[in-house]
């Protein structure tokens, strides 16, 4: 019997093709991840550029909707400094293992309804609990925004593709993880990371179709 001619590869090598199928196989985590990663350098780098940067990312009730475009934009780009390898670990097991299952368009479809329609519910809360009394009216003057509600929602939506007994077990923590916060603070911000919680599991019907464990990819195949 003939022996095959090719090498095997060593330990590191199947490491390094193992990283880099991860990596091409889920382009827009990667992309985002990096555009986050060349913000919090340049902001490092130029002053000037971190000055007029929180004017622009700066956003309330009236910037978002006068110019929800650049107000949701921007701040799909803002993380704190020093947050960027927390945010390449999220993003690593939430993001890429969501756009391996979906695919890039669902992925992309559940990632922005998250980061761009939670923050509207959040301000129509605020903006009925300024005029009602139940919160201050400075309260609408400056809101927080940033990339963790598609974080939010992808998690959720990663619920599906977590096998019985243990979907309900994980789900549950999502909502721990992120309600906790939502009782005790009460924040603009807990209540959108909250609401893109439930926009993530109410984003089922795009993982219909899909089996647990293979990518729309193979999926199709």
């Amino acid at each position: 019997m003939r022996q095959s001619s090719m090498p095997r590869k060593s330990p590191a090598a199947r490491a390094l093709t193992a990283i880099r199928r991860w990596i091409t196989g889920a382009p827009g985590t990667y992309i985002w991840l990096t555009l986050l990663l060349v913000t919090v350098v340049v902001r490092r780098l130029s002053p000037e550029f971190e000055q007029e940067f929180l004017v622009q990312r700066s956003a309330s009730v009236h910037a978002l909707t006068q110019e929800p475009f650049r107000v949701l934009v921007s701040g799909a780009l803002r993380i704190d400094d020093g947050d960027w390898l927390l945010y390449a670990v999220l993003f690593t097991v939430f993001h890429a293992t969501v756009e391996h299952w979906l695919g890039t368009l669902r992925w992309l479809a559940v990632a922005a309804t998250a980061q761009f329609l939670a923050p509207f519910v959040g301000a129509a809360v605020l903006t009925w609990a300024v005029h009602h009394g139940h919160a201050p009216q400075y309260a609408e003057d400056t809101l927080d925004m940033g990339a963790g509600y598609a974080l939010a929602g992808v998690a959720a939506v990663l619920t599906y593709r977590i096998p019985h007994p243990w979907r309900a077990l994980y789900a549950f923590a999502v909502l721990v993880v992120h309600g906790i916060p939502l009782i005790s603070g009460r924040t603009f911000g807990d209540l959108t990371h909250f609401t893109a919680v439930l926009i993530g599991f109410g984003c089922y019907p795009l993982t219909r179709g899909l089996p647990r464990g293979k990518t729309e990819r193979a999926a199709a195949q």
